[in-house]
């Protein structure tokens, strides 16, 4: 109907063209006259043109892609349906200008009558009353009557349809522009308002759309874009653009401003960059100032605040990650608990603090900006000083709690625990801090970490708590098998306090850590082990003292990973009686490694397991309990392989990726895994976890760990089983490279190739291969292996010396149920077809899916269930 009057039909016209009656016309114009409030017939057609024209003045006109934000048009939209006053609230930069440009461009629909898009930035310079209302004045290019106001022209201009008014950039003049809303909305029944702002105008009736940082691919798309713009062969790796969106916080306005820079610097010239984003962040065009830099920016909002706001805001910018309320608290002393809430909460309002979870925190660059200002104004050496004593005081709180509820509290303050710690240097007042720090950064499974601040903690120490420091820093290194590392600090912690305990340990960590046999025990280490022999002999009481002399006398004896067998049998006894349960556990490891040494796999398997329950029941977040319990976890699956017992080692390899410290590690525990799955059968998972570990591997940049070797092996012994020598090639190569020479793998990889050999039954180099696996070695857990399959290789290939070998490999059938099964299966090979059912019954028991199917197919009555059983397995 409104169209129609707007084309200056009649009514009988109208009705004609709409097929109603001359009288319902009339009855509709005179209702459209009364809603539109418009005086006449002319000034009904006036309103109808306007809403069909839906002329949107002001609206700013983008040159760059609108990069997305759908879920937040969406959301505006949805709240102008909801609400006649709709406020865009967000920090500066945050885009929220583009957001309600970008919902007016698509309010036609919505809103027939048009309307206007206010930019309130100019308003900040003029210093008279009504300022605000003359600027939507303008806009909307109304005309004021001599005797009428600015507010009345601008009320009958926005009274009749429907309109939109955009109100942009309120922050500065927000009690003036909180005013005429309300004025509006009472005056004008149908116009609605969408305002932006860093703070709400605080309406009634106001619904917010919060507006955060872009984040994930949206941000990363912006930075391209706008990058390409810059310079039209820009590329980076996605690694660096994900992490400079980061260190920008997703802030579109700092996104843009860094694009800029792309083409001068280049992406890495950029990272570096912004270590210092005031600086790098500026140069920017437009008719705005603010937008020309972060500084400015921010600067914006900050001269906006009274004198008690920048006063704590420049305290909060002390804070790297997520404060609470008594954080805040801690740094204003001389405020109360309510003044201090108050002001918080005045700052969030203003977009320069960000609500998060449990707390508070200052995007980065804001946080930047309010350091300067603490710089600026002289604060900065007693904000630190504050911080300094709230990091002090919340590191000593967290760690009384450690067997509570620790974890989550440290958490959320870890990243301001460490910028404390950077902070406070080697300042000897702060060695309790650093180590406490240290302490519970290590019981956040961040051993790495820990290690290096127990290496802080001690440059403030002297004496013994340096010595104390500095080995805690050393298990810290061996809890992930730096061993290097933990050598080096072991021998600082003697040179620091000297005591004998620590001279035992020192000898103890340098060989019993060392990956293979060395020629001998260096000079140093016979020196420390006779100083500290001297100590004990001295002190015949002090039994832990003797415990650990005897432990470091067996592995200095043993010459690297054999120690000598008796002396760890008294290290044992000695430490059961000192009754020190980290003593007496490492006392069990090295009489493991003994009794593997001497062929008793059976003692060394129970032994280790009884080793492991007692580990579990130490405290994780101790150092030396942590190490301990980590070898513990890679010692029992290992002899409990070393026994044959593949149940057992699956069951304590899968157990360990749950309760072993260092969690589900990709190359320290992933190998135990490998290893008896290649062992049972189940082939698929070992080469996945194979190929998981040997990445990982790679991408730590091939770190000195050779016993990974036995499992890179085995992978390739699954291979060269299911007739690919393309993949056996590939990973004997990874072994190879992994072992960097260490002859304690030698016995696995000749276990692998002869088990290949005799599943694919080719002899060229039999002799060869049996000769190889009856080789010395010096890893003792796969002789077994290697002598019971050389001896099947031996029976196959119909070598002379097959009985001999037979008899030779029979000790380890005692001592090994994977090595009895096997060589029952030589004995049926040789026509014993009982002891073919008896081997097949065996690697039934033992999981051991491969060996079984192999079995079975020797077995006329059974060979179909066998073949099948094989092909099943990928092996042919």
């Amino acid at each position: 109907m409104l169209a129609a009057v707007g084309l200056h039909l009649s009514n009988a016209q109208i009705a004609s063209r709409l097929h109603i009656s001359v009288r319902t016309v009339e009855s509709h114009v005179a209702a459209l006259l009364r809603k539109l409030d418009a005086s006449d017939r002319q000034a009904l057609a006036a309103l109808a043109e306007q809403a069909q024209t839906g002329r949107f003045a002001g609206l700013p006109v983008s040159r760059t892609t609108f990069v997305g934000r759908a879920a937040e048009v969406a959301a505006v939209e949805s709240a102008l349906d909801k609400s006649r006053l709709v406020t865009v609230v967000g920090p500066g930069g945050v885009g929220k200008t583009r957001l309600a440009a970008a919902v007016a461009e698509r309010a036609e629909s919505r809103f027939p009558a048009g309307g206007a898009f206010v930019d309130l930035v100019p308003v900040r310079t003029a210093a008279v009353a009504g300022s605000v209302v003359q600027a939507v004045a303008d806009a909307l290019d109304v005309t004021v009557g001599p005797t009428q106001s600015v507010e009345r022209a601008v009320f009958e201009r926005l009274r009749p349809g429907r309109p939109l008014l955009v109100l942009d950039n309120c922050e500065h003049v927000i009690d003036e522009v909180s005013v005429l809303t309300e004025q509006v909305l009472a005056a004008c029944p149908q116009a609605t308002v969408l305002a932006t702002s860093r703070q709400r105008l605080g309406v009634t009736g106001e619904r917010l759309v919060h507006v955060r940082p872009l984040a994930g691919t949206e941000v990363e798309q912006l930075f391209r874009d706008r990058a390409g713009a810059a310079d039209p062969g820009f590329a980076a790796p996605p690694t660096v653009v994900a992490d400079v969106c980061a260190r920008l916080d997703g802030l579109p306005l700092a996104v843009e401003l860094a694009a800029a820079r792309v083409a001068a610097l280049g992406a890495d010239g950029l990272l570096t960059g912004l270590d210092d984003q005031l600086r790098l962040l500026a140069g920017g065009r437009g008719a705005h100032v603010r937008h020309h830099s972060l500084r400015e920016l921010i600067g914006w909002s900050y001269d906006l605040l009274d004198a008690d706001e920048r006063t704590l805001f420049r305290r909060l910018s002390a804070f790297v990650g997520v404060f609470d309320l008594n954080a805040v608290a801690a740094l204003s002393p001389q405020a109360t608990p309510a003044e201090v809430a108050d002001l918080l909460g005045r700052l969030v309002d203003q977009n320069l603090v960000v609500r998060t979870g449990p707390g508070w925190r200052l995007l980065d660059s804001i946080r930047a900006f309010g350091l300067s200002q603490a710089s600026v104004v002289g604060e900065q050496d007693a904000i630190r000083e504050r911080y300094l004593l709230w990091a002090f005081a919340t590191a000593a709180d967290v760690e009384s709690r450690l067997d509570a509820d620790w974890r989550s509290a440290f958490d959320g303050v870890a990243d301001d625990l460490r910028a404390a710690a950077i902070a406070v240097g080697s300042d000897p007042a702060a060695h309790g801090f650093l180590r406490t720090l240290a302490h519970l950064t290590f019981a956040a499974g961040r051993f790495v970490e820990a290690r290096t601040l127990y290496q802080a903690a001690a440059r403030c120490a002297t004496g013994i708590e340096r010595g104390q420091d500095l080995r805690a820093g050393a298990y810290a290194a061996l809890t992930v098998a730096d061993n290097r590392t933990a050598t080096e600090l072991m021998r600082q912690a003697v040179e620091a306090a000297g005591t004998a305990d620590l001279r035992a340990e020192a000898v103890m960590v340098g060989v019993r850590y060392n990956f293979g046999p060395i020629e001998s025990a260096t000079d140093d280490q016979a020196r420390l082990l006779a100083e500290a022999r001297k100590t004990a002999d001295a002190n015949p009481s002090d039994q832990r003292l003797a415990a650990l002399v005897a432990m470091a006398t067996a592995w200095h004896e043993g010459h690297g990973w054999m120690p000598d067998l008796g002396w760890a049998r008294e290290a044992v006894e000695l430490a059961r009686a000192a009754g020190d349960p980290l003593v007496l556990l490492a006392a069990m490891d090295a009489l493991c490694n003994a009794l593997d040494r001497a062929g008793a796999a059976r003692e060394a398997h129970r032994l280790a397991g009884e080793r492991l329950r007692i580990a579990i029941t130490l405290p994780r977040h101790d150092p030396a309990a942590a190490a301990e319990i980590v070898d513990a976890f890679h010692v029992a699956p290992r002899a409990a392989l070393g026994a044959g017992d593949l149940p057992a080692a699956l069951a304590l390899a899968r157990q360990a990726h749950g309760d072993d410290p260092i969690g589900e590690h990709p190359y320290l525990q992933a190998p135990r895994l490998v290893r008896v799955l290649a062992l049972t059968g189940d082939f698929d998972e070992a080469i996945s976890r194979a190929e998981t570990l040997w990445a990982a591997w790679r991408r730590d940049g091939n770190p000195s760990m050779p016993w990974m070797n036995s499992a890179l092996a085995l992978a390739g012994m699954i291979q060269g089983l299911r007739g690919d020598p393309t993949g056996r090639r590939r990973w004997r190569e990874r072994s190879l490279t992994v072992a960097a020479g260490s002859p304690v793998v030698a016995a696995c990889r000749a276990f692998a190739d002869v088990r290949v050999t005799v599943h694919c039954g080719r002899y060229d180099d039999a002799a060869g291969q049996v000769e190889r696996a009856f080789a010395p070695f010096s890893d003792q857990r796969w002789v077994g292996y290697a002598r019971v399959v050389g001896a099947e290789l031996a029976v196959m290939a119909g070598l002379p010396d097959a009985g001999d070998r037979i008899i030779a490999a029979e000790p380890y059938a005692a001592e090994s149920d994977w090595a009895a099964a096997c060589l029952a299966r030589v004995r049926g090979r040789l026509g014993d077809h009982a002891a073919l059912a008896d081997a097949a019954e065996r690697w039934y028991r033992l999981g051991a899916r491969f060996e079984r199917a192999a079995t079975l197919a020797l077995l006329p009555d059974r060979a179909d269930e066998g073949h099948t059983e094989l092909a099943a397995l990928g092996c042919r």
